[in-house]
């Protein structure tokens, strides 16, 4: 369930741009309007939006924002103000090909998104990019890493009301896995990346409760002490979403806020990229897991309009 709040009576979008180019108008910008109608518009709106300032002022919403906007509230924006698939494609295209390559961020992307969502992020990058998305992986990755990501791509799993979980397969599957890993010197990665890219989310989360029945160990213990690196991160990032995507990106943000410093890039880019999909249950995943809200954790480490843009895609849990 999505955290974005919108207008319950729907907002005309040509107003909105004009109450957007009064605030970029002057000296500074008034990025409290900004936010304030931004960060409350679904995609479709916002599309509208940028469709009409185009159009009234003949100029891109984006990149009037980009002249606007500064530091990670002017990333955050950016990725937020363009379409889901695209905005996945940015990212990919970012943390494969940027001046600091980000192969975990592709890695999550990529093993976190569903068939279908994946179908329409690989033609979203082809529109946007000029190149295949395949291209970019093959040219950034190697080895096994790169043979998972170019399955996940290209394998057209099982999702929603199509998935059947067979318990004959699924015991199959756990144990190729055990004799693929902990049962042999060595590791047959290829048996994993074909079990992996293959199944759907409840087939693994299936053969995942599986393997642990069989062989009184958990797979992702498995995982852990056969592969490594980004293959390794890959893996687990499957099996942890088969299991609980709101769990498994609950985690990811603690990861991100915990400790000395903050990763941004990976605040903005989970928070901007499930928003509108999820967030309501990674919130509540957040506060199980960690005993504090994420509206909590995300005021204490971030401020002014980045921390008011983040919070208003997230929601408030408390008044501050």
């Amino acid at each position: 369930m999505a955290s974005l709040t919108v207008p319950p009576v729907p907002t005309w979008p040509r107003q909105d741009a004009i109450d957007l180019h009064k605030a970029f108008r002057g000296f500074g910008c008034d990025s409290t309007t900004v936010i304030s109608i931004l960060a409350h518009r679904d995609a479709a709106q916002r599309a509208a939006i940028a469709q009409e300032y185009r159009a009234v002022f003949n100029q891109d919403l984006a990149r009037r924002l980009a002249s606007e906007l500064s530091g990670n509230h002017k990333r955050a924006m950016l990725l937020w103000v363009l379409d889901p698939a695209t905005r996945d494609a940015t990212v990919l295209k970012q943390a494969l090909t940027g001046d600091v390559t980000d192969l975990r961020a592709a890695t999550e992307v990529v093993c976190s998104r569903t068939p279908s969502q994946l179908a329409v992020v690989r033609h979203a990058y082809r529109a946007r990019f000029g190149c295949h998305l395949e291209h970019d992986v093959t040219e950034r990755t190697s080895g096994d890493h790169q043979r998972l990501l170019l399955a996940y791509l290209a394998v057209p799993r099982a999702e929603g009301g199509a998935v059947v979980v067979d318990a004959s397969t699924v015991a199959l599957d756990a144990r190729d896995l055990y004799k693929a890993g902990e049962r042999r010197l060595g590791t047959d990665e290829r048996a994993f990346i074909r079990v992996f890219s293959e199944r759907s989310w409840p087939h693994m989360a299936a053969v995942a409760r599986a393997y642990h029945h069989m062989y009184d160990r958990s797979l992702e213990s498995a995982v852990k002490s056969e592969t490594s690196g980004n293959f390794g991160f890959g893996l687990l990032t499957v099996l942890r979403c088969a299991d609980s995507p709101a769990r498994y990106f609950a985690g990811v943000l603690h990861k991100a806020m915990k400790g000395l410093g903050t990763s941004d890039s990976t605040l903005i880019r989970v928070v901007v990229t499930r928003a509108e999909i999820d967030m309501q249950y990674i919130k509540a995943e957040y506060h199980r897991m960690y005993k504090r809200s994420l509206a909590d954790a995300i005021h204490a480490e971030t401020s002014g309009n980045y921390r008011t843009f983040l919070l208003s895609l997230v929601g408030r849990d408390r008044t501050y």
